[in-house]
């Protein structure tokens, strides 16, 4: 028989559980898929067909097999907006990204998530650097995972950038960046296109215009002079941009 959904949540209640945390599961598996923040009837949107296309997929799966998804509150009566912000991306992180179907990480979690004791007081302890080396400094904010492995870290840094590759191929050195602070530092050997050469840990990514480099962790002495350390300041204050070059 299928549990069905409500449409609505009363006023009266809206008023009593405030700002709330909530999580979709898959009622086959009891797995969450989804897991999302709001108040009044915002936990509802999802099942009235208001969410994102992996989302939507997902309940129609559901759906085709006579079911409705289980819905549940995992905190409510939260003070404001923010506060069920911090235990979504809390949730968020705990469950994992992969395990849901929410576009994007947790809010904030870099800073409020969940991460290993030393990149977290790496991160709030990080002294700028300056920079003494051609290099070419590399957003890696959209796929960086506290924990990840090495492989997977050099992988997002490595690739793939819309860049002209004369001026890229300047650059003696690639620095992962994450949230403005120094997570690794390759010695690059060459840039060649997008999808020329394999992954281990992600798709093969071959897109005309863009390209990827090779290399390999740097020497210890360069390393120790920027892993853990802040380079937030040679990207423009509201920037977008995924890389910048810096040096001598």
């Amino acid at each position: 028989m299928r549990n069905t959904v409500p449409l609505r949540i009363p006023a009266a209640v809206a008023a009593k559980i405030g700002y709330y945390v909530y999580v979709y599961s898959d009622p086959r598996s009891r797995k969450p898929f989804y897991v999302g923040k709001g108040r009044g009837s915002r936990v509802l949107a999802h099942a009235q067909g208001l969410g994102s296309d992996r989302t939507e997929e997902r309940l129609r799966s559901i759906r085709r097999a006579g079911l409705e998804p289980r819905i549940d509150i995992l905190a409510h009566g939260l003070a404001d907006a923010e506060t069920a912000l911090r235990v979504e991306a809390a949730v968020i992180d705990l469950l994992g990204l992969s395990s849901l179907s929410n576009a994007v990480r947790g809010w904030r979690s870099v800073e409020l998530g969940r991460m290993p004791l030393r990149q977290l007081v790496a991160y709030y302890a990080a002294r700028p650097v300056k920079v003494r080396d051609l290099v070419i400094l590399i957003r890696v904010n959209q796929l960086y995972q506290h924990g990840m492995s090495a492989q997977a870290l050099y992988e997002i840094t490595r690739g793939i950038w819309r860049l002209n590759p004369e001026r890229a191929s300047n650059a003696k050195y690639a620095l992962a960046v994450f949230e403005g602070v120094v997570r690794e530092v390759y010695e690059i050997s060459q840039w060649v296109p997008a999808g020329s050469t394999k992954y281990k840990t992600r798709n093969n990514l071959r897109v005309p215009g863009r390209w990827e480099f090779t290399g390999k962790v740097a020497p210890d002495p360069i390393r120790r002079r920027y892993v853990d350390r802040s380079v937030a300041s040679y990207f423009t204050r509201g920037s977008q941009a995924p890389f910048t070059y810096v040096g001598r």
